[in-house]
This record gives C-alpha cells, sequence and structure tokens, in this order.
C-alpha cells in the first residue's frame, strides 16, 4: 500500500470511527433491544448491528474493491486476506456497553494483502482515539506513544488476564500453569474488552494481556498498535496469529513475552 492511499485510507477510518463514536455516545441512554448470541454472556444490541452497517457502507461507497470482515455479519465472505481488508469491532466490550454504558470500544484494523497497515480503537466514553499506521508508531489522541520499557521483570508486571483460565474445568490452557503465573505476576486485571487492553497495554498502563479465545475483529487493530511501540503479540504458543480464525493471543512487552509463554502456557490438545 503506498503511503498516500494509506494516509487517504486512515484520514477516512479516523473520520467514520469519531462519527460512529460520536452516534453511539448520543445514544447511550436509549432503550437497548439485547440479544444473544453463542452463549447468553454473549450479548449483541441494535447498537452494535447498527454501527457495522454504518461502517460496511462508508467502506462500500467509498471504497467498492476493499472487504469488510466484521463481528454483526454485515461484512463479506472472506477466506483469504489478499487486497485491503477492513476488520471492524463495532463495539467491542457490548456487556460494558449494555451493563456499566461505558469500557467499550469501536476497533478498526485495515489489512493490505495480510499486513496490518492501520489500526484504531476508540474509547467511546473517554474521548480516547489509540491510533497506528504502520511503521509510524502510535498515538494517544495526537499524543505519540513511547516505546515500551524493556526493563520490568515479570513478578513486577500486571496482566490482563481472564480468571476463567484458572478454573479446573477450563477447555482451553492448564489451570495450574496460569495459578503459577497469577502468583509470579505483580497483579491481574480484566476490563471485559480485548481492544482496551491492547490499548492499555500500548500505553505501558499494562505490561501484557493473555486469552485463550479471541476472534480477529477482537485483535486485528490492537495487534497493530501495540508492535507499533515495540510489543509482541502472537498466539499464546508464540506462533502467528491466525487473522480468519478464534485463536489464543499473547500481547506484551518483548522482554517477558517469552517467559510467560514458555514457563506458564500449557495448552491443552
Amino acid at each position: 500500500m503506498d503511503q498516500q492511499k494509506k494516509n487517504e485510507i486512515f484520514e477516512n477510518a479516523k473520520a467514520w470511527v469519531l462519527e460512529a463514536g460520536e452516534r453511539i455516545k448520543n445514544n447511550i441512554d436509549s432503550p437497548r433491544s439485547i440479544e444473544t448470541k453463542s452463549n447468553p454472556n454473549d450479548l449483541v444490541t441494535e447498537m452494535d448491528q447498527e454501527t457495522e452497517q454504518f461502517f460496511a457502507k462508508k467502506i462500500n461507497d467509498t471504497y467498492p474493491d476493499h472487504y469488510l470482515l466484521g463481528e454483526e455479519g454485515f461484512g463479506d465472505e472472506i477466506e483469504d486476506l489478499g487486497g485491503t481488508v477492513w476488520i471492524v469491532d463495532p463495539i467491542d466490550g457490548t456487556m460494558n456497553f449494555v451493563h456499566q454504558k461505558r469500557n467499550f470500544a469501536i476497533s478498526v484494523g485495515v489489512y493490505f494483502d495480510g499486513v496490518g497497515e492501520i489500526g484504531l480503537i476508540y474509547n467511546v466514553m473517554d474521548g480516547v482515539l489509540y491510533s497506528a499506521k504502520r511503521g509510524e508508531g502510535a498515538y494517544r489522541n495526537e499524543e505519540k506513544l513511547p516505546q515500551l520499557s524493556e526493563e520490568r521483570p515479570l513478578n513486577q508486571s500486571i496482566l490482563a488476564l481472564n480468571t476463567s483460565w484458572l478454573i479446573p474445568e477450563n477447555p482451553h490452557v492448564d489451570h495450574k500453569g496460569m495459578e503459577d503465573l497469577v502468583k509470579k505476576l505483580r497483579s491481574t486485571r480484566s476490563y471485559g474488552s480485548a481492544a482496551l487492553e491492547f490499548a492499555f497495554v500500548a500505553e505501558g498502563l499494562l505490561d501484557g494481556y493473555l486469552t485463550m479465545t479471541l476472534m480477529p475483529w477482537d485483535y486485528a487493530a490492537g495487534s497493530i498498535i501495540v508492535r507499533e511501540v515495540g510489543g509482541i503479540v502472537t498466539r499464546a504458543d508464540r506462533e502467528d496469529l491466525d487473522l480468519l480464525n478464534k485463536t489464543t493471543v499473547l500481547a506484551s512487552r518483548s522482554n517477558i513475552h517469552e517467559e510467560i509463554s514458555k514457563d506458564y502456557v500449557r495448552l491443552k490438545k
């Protein structure tokens, strides 16, 4: 993707994210139509659907040769990442949106032939936009984020981690290794929005984020932003991410990444 085209797409994507965020904010107290998807805790609202439709129309009208991979099904049937693909989560953290009316984000990643070129995460209610263009660093609003420190060891680190992975019955990872990891860490956090957890890693508020089940729209933007500040983003087994399927994800400062994966994460087959 040439620089002029990248800049144009970035500016359009930024404008659309801010516009979508304003629409959500203006309707935050409106009555909600709430449904469930894969399980009773996997919520979707009419605002999720309307916001994805908003992006679908903007992208199709402006870039008819681009593709959309979206959470709510208003995009394209995509079998590979050839060409320009927008990967969109209209509201990441829908449970927070419904119950708290905050701590949710709009997440937009733009990929060209499988390479992440543009990432945008908008913390709607706080009015904070995290953004990155590949090779140009990452920003919190207009302030450039510094490169992540490599000095803090694991025992002084804070990791975003869902405590469900500590339960013996979980089907994804050995709980004993996860218990040992929690004991090693200074502390853990769970914000209920993968996009915001990526953003907080990039900002240095968290030292890492580990999860066993994440969809492409949850991490497409965040992985670009974290990498632009020197972080590492892979699957939990340190293999490359799969941008077309559900996967494990480990995003962290570079000096603790291998230690977490190698010494504590024992995935179940």
